[in-house]
């Protein structure tokens, strides 16, 4: 997908301050923009507009407003470039923490918004790409510690050496055409219940 085929979902009460924004993404070639005012009902906005990108633009905002913008950006799992025109440190750490992508404080400037916009998206890639990685290394973690104790059980029931019972699970998972870990996990969980 390149970038001017982006969905982008801009949020913003203030109508001058959004026309700022909504001008600098379309000379930066976005035709895709939609902008709202009310940040009321937006769970839903985003899930029909289903956006590549969020733009929100606060211009004073209260604690809860920021509170209930960063509720938003750990459920949409998107990239978000929020604007601000004031903040101290515990709220750009909570938007840190929120996963807001790029928090610009008194940064709203039409030539700036397109290559904020990029940043944003390219720190979400980042961002995104290491947590599935960790993800991915957990899952593995999790896979090697249930076919350890396939192995276990197997070794104990059968009598079989550690690898004879992992020979066993890796031609069973072949013969079922199923992954290994599978095997090994409906093996344990059936051990457990024998043993109830």
């Amino acid at each position: 997908m390149t970038h001017s085929d982006l969905t982008i979902l801009v949020i913003d009460e203030n109508a001058i301050r959004s026309s700022i924004i909504e001008e600098g993404l379309r000379q930066a070639g976005h035709g895709n923009v939609t902008v709202i005012h009310d940040a009321q009902g937006v769970g839903r906005i985003i899930e029909n507009l289903r956006p590549d990108v969020i733009v929100i633009d606060l211009e004073n905002p209260n604690r809860d407003m920021l509170e209930s913008m960063f509720q938003l950006s750990r459920s949409v799992k998107r990239p978000i470039a929020m604007f601000v025109d004031r903040s101290d440190q515990s709220m750009i750490e909570a938007a840190v923490e929120a996963g807001v992508s790029a928090y610009i404080v008194d940064g709203l400037r039409q030539e700036r918004v397109k290559p904020i916009l990029d940043m944003a998206i390219s720190r979400f890639n980042a961002f995104s790409k290491m947590a599935r990685e960790l993800e991915e290394a957990r899952s593995e973690l999790e896979n090697r510690k249930i076919i350890d104790r396939a192995k276990g059980i197997l070794m104990k029931s059968k009598g079989l050496s550690e690898e004879e019972a992992y020979r066993l699970l890796r031609k069973t998972a072949m013969n079922q055409n199923r992954k290994i870990g599978e095997i090994a996990q409906s093996l344990v969980m059936a051990a457990g219940l024998l043993e109830k």
